[in-house]
């Protein structure tokens, strides 16, 4: 009995946190492969685009692209009506992106 209280305990924290969203694990997210190649966490990442644009994340990834160091975090965060991509540099938390999504979002 615990270790359920324990699980659901951890599972409340990072909710709150918002590391848990609907339909996701704290875990799985695109791109999740090249973890082992980024300096920043995901959840660090998370945190750091939220404070450059505060909304609700709607989509996370982890992708190789131009720019920065070449490995992003590039998330797609939901602000009032609009939806905005932050780019948050894997390997130094530089905020490389913070815009507004184009109507062709990839």
């Amino acid at each position: 009995m615990k270790t359920i209280n324990r699980f659901t305990s951890a599972v409340a924290v990072l909710a709150a946190l918002g590391v848990l969203t609907a339909g996701q694990t704290a875990a799985a997210y695109t791109g999740q492969k090249l973890a082992g190649h980024a300096k920043v966490s995901m959840v660090q990442a998370r945190a750091i685009a939220l404070k450059a644009r505060p909304g609700a994340i709607t989509d996370q990834e982890l992708e190789k692209e131009r720019g920065g160091s070449g490995l992003r975090y590039s998330f797609d965060i939901k602000s009032g009506e609009t939806t905005f991509e932050v780019g948050v540099d894997a390997k130094t938390g530089r905020v490389l992106q913070n815009s507004k999504e184009g109507s062709h979002p990839d």
